[in-house]
């Protein structure tokens, strides 16, 4: 067991944690968590951590929240607001060591030496440590944790243990931690135990197995109540004790659904195959993922060590097995926003899967397909047509953004994101339309994407209201920059909405080309004729986009430029948000922005900000955002790199970087896994230039000077493409696929399988195009 604890030796794919602080440790848990898209677990120490339990004295903080969770389990806990949130399950993987009757806990004795280190490419939490207990015994331990990416429904956990005693009576406890807590026990047997949701009556079985060897010698454990094992022996100093379970988890949606006979399949295939199989299969099916979405940069350590580390928790958060359940904004991590989805998925995640896990992307959108009728009765609801997708999601498509929240001082704080935040409507288009065109996915964008289209534009065109000044208006919204609220006309919104509206038409016309069937069944099921497409068409035509003609510049929303000016930079020290430090009306009343707003717009939707649009507002905008909002540095890192300013573009990398890998991030809730997506698009779709989009794979890289040289893997329509950057050099290569083209820097070129395509920027026109022999 020893050698697969030792940690991968190739620099750059190790986060270290050493020793314990109360003011980190939650945030270790969240940076180092394990997750598979179906389970996720936090970091949290498994021996010598304590209980833990739900408290309300909110002055005292915990040590340690560990957390185990299994993705769609939303149930409606008692809280003021009601909103349905992720269940957390049994913590499977805590350890109790008893010597001589004393339990060994950390804050009692001294903690010699602790170490985690989350290996990303194998996808394994390793912890050691040694503890030196009050009665001065010393104690040693290794384990390995992880959540299989080769069967998602298994996790593992070894350990092996020794002390410097002879003659200490040892007990080992092996438990299911608060296994139940907050659902209704069905059925609890040996290995074995079932819950269910008090609310959406869902069912969660969990079946466990577990083993220990002393000296290389098996022993059997005593079983006093289900799914807890308990080992006793005397030690023998320097004796090894190696200790292995298994645990298999099956969810079902449905109260009349029965998941134990699934997580009774994976328990005995996995118990039949043993944990060596386990961990083996584990490890390749990371080697492969790292093969298609690794990156590699010759020349900034930092940037590949936190690229890693984004494409590490982003593999970790999708499930391409399961439409049923989409990425909340902390994944499987943590707490924060009880597991909600947001735009966050569409506009910072989707692009990711999209172009090195297409499966996976699908998934994802389907999970929007299928909460369509939600969409639609928020629509209604609000007095609109179509699709209105909620703010914040969680299974059923419903709203789930309260109303309300109790400020400090006990008074309501009224909640509007959900009642005006409608540009997810558009988010959500925009991601189906760049998947489709990306992918060349024709029964998805006929069978579902094609219909999400249609329903959000209606709703659009429902929402666009012509006035007397001959324009059709958005008003009443929130924009991206959430510092401004119940604004008029946001030029992200709007935008968005006349792309999205456009798009709908185009769709219509292609389904009636290609599938004439499928056209004529979708418009019969939505009621769609031609009066309808023509006032599509006149939105498209008339709805206000705030651009000045005369600058070139677009106004974030109506009456945005009459707003107090305020130097954000004068506020960049303090610790707190600007907000906060200036309070909310005065930031109302200024132009101070919460996050990328219009920036996104240009990153977005470029072919709207030609020529030197992209760079006119782009200047006036980046200076007047406060970055308040996790996902905000990110955006403006990919906006800098399409306009070849390697200094901002690497700044606002590195801010986004450390986020949740600074010693000491504020990340308890959760790791920010849209700020993750960020930083992959600022890497690809921005330094690399690449657009998976066009009518053929576009690439227009220019590295910053630091970097020596960049390399990565994308697909497209079907094609595996591997990229090489290295100075003004481009070398691309086909690596499964029929034969495509190609466009480096506008110049288009033909790409055959095997046979790489070497492009030197500097040559005037390209002539150094080459083809290279494989």
């Amino acid at each position: 067991m020893l050698e697969v604890l030792q940690p991968t030796a190739e620099p750059g794919w190790v986060l270290t944690h050493d020793g314990y602080s109360v003011l980190t440790e939650s945030g270790v848990e969240s940076r180092f968590a394990l997750g598979n898209g179906f389970l996720g677990m936090r970091a949290a120490r498994s021996t010598g951590r304590g209980p833990t339990w739900a408290s309300w004295l909110g002055y005292i903080r915990w040590a340690s929240w560990p957390r185990c969770y299994v993705a769609g389990l939303f149930d409606m806990p008692n809280t003021e607001p009601p909103v349905p949130a992720l269940v957390p399950v049994a913590d499977w993987s805590r350890v109790r060591l008893i010597l001589d009757g004393e339990p060994l806990v950390a804050r009692e004795g001294e903690l010699l030496h602790g170490v985690r280190r989350l290996d990303m490419r194998r996808g394994v939490l390793l912890s050691e440590w040694t503890h030196r207990t009050p009665a001065q015994v010393t104690a040693t331990g290794h384990e390995l944790r992880l959540l299989s990416l080769a069967d998602r429904s298994v996790g593992l956990q070894l350990q092996r243990i020794a002390l410097d005693r002879d003659g200490i009576e040892v007990r080992l406890e092996a438990s299911f931690g608060l296994a139940g807590l907050g659902m209704e026990p069905v059925r609890l047997e040996d290995d074995l135990g079932a819950w269910r949701t008090e609310g959406t009556g869902k069912v969660v079985a969990m079946a466990g197995a577990a083993s220990l060897h002393l000296g290389g010698t098996s022993v059997a454990p005593e079983r006093p109540f289900p799914l807890r094992w308990i080992w006793r022996w005397r030690s023998t100093a320097g004796q090894v004790a190696e200790f292995a379970r298994l645990v298999a988890v099956s969810r079902a949606d449905r109260s009349e659904e029965d998941p134990v006979p699934r997580a009774e399949a994976a328990i005995e295939r996995s118990t039949s195959v043993g944990w060596r199989a386990i961990l083996e299969a584990h490890e390749t099916a990371w080697k492969a993922h790292w093969a298609e979405s690794g990156i590699v940069i010759d020349g900034d350590d930092d940037l590949q060590r936190a690229l890693r580390f984004a494409v590490y928790h982003l593999t970790s958060a999708a499930n391409p097995n399961d439409d049923r359940v989409s990425v909340g904004a902390r994944g499987l991590t943590g707490d924060a926003y009880f597991g909600h989805v947001f735009w966050d998925t569409e506009i910072y995640l989707l692009p990711f899967y999209t172009a090195v896990w297409p499966k996976a992307a699908r998934a994802l959108l389907m999970y929007r397909f299928h909460t369509l009728p939600g969409a639609r009765a928020k629509a209604e609801l609000c007095g609109y047509r179509g699709a209105l997708y909620p703010w914040e999601s969680a299974d059923t498509g419903a709203e789930t953004t309260p109303d309300s929240v109790l400020g400090p001082d006990g008074k309501p704080i009224e909640i509007l994101t959900g009642k005006m935040e409608h540009h997810i409507s558009a988010d959500v288009a925009y991601a189906v339309w760049q998947y489709w065109r990306a992918t060349g996915d024709d029964d998805f964008f006929r069978d579902a994407g094609a219909e999400i289209l249609l329903e959000t534009a209606r709703f659009w065109a429902s929402r666009a209201v012509a006035e007397a000044d001959g324009l059709r208006h958005i008003r009443h919204v929130i924009g991206p920059d959430e510092y401004h609220e119940d604004v008029d006309d946001n030029a992200f919104t709007n935008v968005m909405a006349r792309w999205n509206i456009a798009r709908a038409v185009e769709a219509v016309d292609l389904l009636r080309e290609r599938w004439p069937d499928r056209a004529a069944s979708l418009r019969d099921k939505l009621g769609l004729n031609d009066n309808e497409l023509d006032d599509w068409r006149d939105a498209v035509a008339r709805i206000v986009t705030g651009l000045d003609p005369a600058t070139g510049l677009y106004e974030q929303f109506a009456g945005f430029h009459a707003l107090k000016q305020l130097n954000v930079a004068d506020y960049a020290d303090h610790a707190l948000p600007i907000d906060v430090v200036i309070g909310r009306e005065q930031t109302q009343g200024s132009q101070v922005i919460k996050q990328a707003d219009v920036v996104a717009l240009i990153a977005l939707l470029p072919e709207v900000f030609p020529e030197q649009m992209a760079e006119i507002n782009f200047r006036h905008y980046e200076p007047r955002c406060a970055h308040g909002s996790s996902l905000s540095a990110a955006m403006h890192a990919r906006v800098a790199a399409r306009l070849r300013d390697a200094d901002i573009t690497l700044r606002y990398m590195r801010e986004t970087a450390s986020l949740d890998l600074d010693p000491d991030p504020n990340s308890a809730g959760g790791i920010r896994i849209a700020g993750l997506g960020g930083l992959w698009q600022a890497a690809i779709l921005g330094i690399a230039g690449v657009n998976l989009a066009g009518e053929t794979l576009e690439l227009d890289p220019r590295l910053p000077p630091q970097w020596r040289a960049l390399s990565f893997k994308v697909w497209w329509r079907g094609r595996s493409v591997g990229v090489s950057v290295a100075g003004d050099a481009v070398e691309a290569t086909l690596i499964e696929g029929d034969a495509m083209d190609i466009t480096v820097a506008g110049l288009t070129r033909n790409l055959k399988l095997r046979s790489p395509l070497r492009i030197d920027l500097s040559s005037e026109a390209f002539r150094g195009v080459t083809d290279v022999d494989a």
